[in-house]
């Protein structure tokens, strides 16, 4: 165990992967000011040809920057750069109004750095046990495990259930495209060579969360839509408020790592969460406090390790960015899940200290940069969108080299703007696209070993449990949707 952590140790911070790391939280705290997959997302093609670890610093250093950063706008406009700054936003315009936007700026880095540690912790921690616990999952456990996390998609929808429920099948429909896993045979490729394989999910997801983002905003900008500017002050943060706000960095990153650990619950639920809970003065919260933003921050920066826990030791994403992760560890030939601590223990080992040393990096740049940001936020979208264009088409022809390729993007792009314009979450989409595969091959799998008993899923008690469990959470769900119908019609 010992010499494993030291080769990791020597691997994760080498100078190509310290490089790569600071890179990427620099990248992250730039396209922070965009949604953060977008920049994930676009950073996978440029990892292709890197070593493993490299590659995941760049990322890992993206996710941390990104998620970060996306409280900049939140803080200085009014417009959280992701959804995990949506919590922030309560606060933040606040401290901008009277003139204090750089306290608010600051605390959200310290906060941020404080909740990424704690879930570093955390995850180093507990993900090998909870692989040596999964060891023991065989088809039937890792079916219900993909059911569960497809249910678990069902509560980003909440709101738009119905909606959430149609984006899910589509991906579906579109992950059964190719070659069948068991039979062999073809499925829906329109007698095309290039579908052969199933649709490739780097230009698949570059389309729909880079691309379908450029389209808005060229649509933002030809109507004529365009941030504000913002004052940053020069009063930074104390000790005496650090001190003062103890028990809110403290309650937002339990709640994050925790909630990040739930598949596909997301930084946003988390920062929401954390927000008000316990206070000794809520009558403050929604007039500028520090207090809420440092347990909004603390908590979606929490989630960045949490979230890779069912990632790494179930195959299972935490949230939307570690699924585009997961395809990042399926390109660079790894299969998530307990056996990757067996099998690549130094490469997992590496991944928890780059994780670390990006939390490092952001503090770092975060804490010197804070009088840059508004710079950053008002990059002419005449300058900026070309570049992400560019780069969209880079990523999306550099795995195959092929035109067709090219054309996934496009479509998946258009696909993602009509579904932004419709109000149609996308995370069911991609989620269900790459869960739907272990569904389905483990499902068939599961009665092949059973010969066809469907008793094999409920005599299991981890698979019958999370089969519970999902049920529970989709009738939830559904009581919930029912409840807003009979008040509607009540009204």
């Amino acid at each position: 165990m010992f010499d494993m952590f030291i080769s990791a140790f020597s691997s994760a911070c080498s100078m190509e992967a310290l490089v790569a790391n600071f890179i990427g939280v620099a990248l992250g705290i730039v396209f922070g000011a965009l949604p953060a997959v977008m920049g994930v997302a676009l950073l996978i093609p440029l990892t292709f040809g890197f070593p493993a670890v490299i590659a995941f610093s760049a990322l890992l250093g993206m996710y941390c920057g990104a998620i970060y950063a996306g409280s900049i706008t939140a803080i200085l406009v009014g417009t959280p750069g992701t959804a995990a700054a949506a919590a922030t936003m309560l606060e933040g315009p606040k401290f901008t109004a009277r003139g204090e936007s750089l306290k608010a700026l600051e605390m959200t880095t310290i906060a941020s750095f404080i909740g990424g540690i704690f879930s570093c912790i955390v995850l180093a921690t507990v993900a090998p046990q909870l692989a040596h616990f999964a060891l023991d999952f065989s088809a039937p456990e890792y079916f219900s495990l993909g059911i569960f996390g497809l249910t678990i998609v069902a509560t980003l929808s909440e709101g738009a259930l119905l909606k959430g429920c149609i984006a899910a099948l589509l991906g579906m429909l579109i992950s059964m495209i190719g070659m069948d896993p068991l039979s062999g045979n073809l499925r829906m490729t329109f007698d095309s060579p290039d579908l052969i394989n199933g649709v490739s999910l780097v230009p698949a997801l570059v389309g729909l969360y880079a691309l379908s983002q450029v389209l808005v905003t060229i649509e933002d900008v030809f109507m004529g839509r365009k941030l504000s500017t913002a004052e940053i002050s020069r009063k930074g943060i104390s000790l005496p408020d650090l001190w003062a706000n103890r028990a809110a960095l403290i309650r937002g990153s339990l709640f994050g790592t925790f909630i990040g650990i739930v598949p596909a619950t997301g930084s946003g639920t988390a920062s929401f969460a954390a927000y008000k809970r316990h206070s000794k003065h809520p009558e403050l919260f929604g007039k500028g406090t520090l207090e809420g933003i440092a347990a909004t921050e603390s908590a979606n920066n929490a989630v960045t390790g949490g979230a890779l826990i069912p990632l790494l030791t179930l195959g299972v994403p935490g949230d939307v960015v570690t699924a585009i992760m997961l395809g990042a560890l399926m390109i660079q030939g790894m299969t998530p899940g307990p056996l990757l601590f067996q099998e690549q223990g130094t490469l997992v080992y590496s991944i928890f200290i780059a994780l670390f040393v990006s939390n490092v990096f952001m503090l770092l740049l975060g804490y010197y940069a804070v009088r840059l940001f508004a710079k950053v936020v008002l990059i002419p979208g005449g300058i900026l969108m070309p570049l992400v264009t560019t780069l969209c088409v880079v990523g999306g022809y550099a795995l195959n080299n092929s035109n067709f390729d090219l054309a996934v993007m496009a479509g998946f792009g258009l696909l993602g703007y009509i579904m932004t314009k419709a109000r149609f979450p996308l995370a069911p989409l991609l989620l269900a696209m790459i869960l739907s595969g272990i569904i389905e091959t483990n499902f068939r799998r599961a009665l092949s070993i059973s010969n066809q008993d469907f008793s094999v899923f409920f005599t299991r008690p981890v698979c019958a449990s999370f089969l519970a469990i999902s049920l529970f959470i989709l009738f939830n769900l559904l009581w919930k949707e029912w409840k807003k119908y009979r008040a509607a019609s009540a009204a």
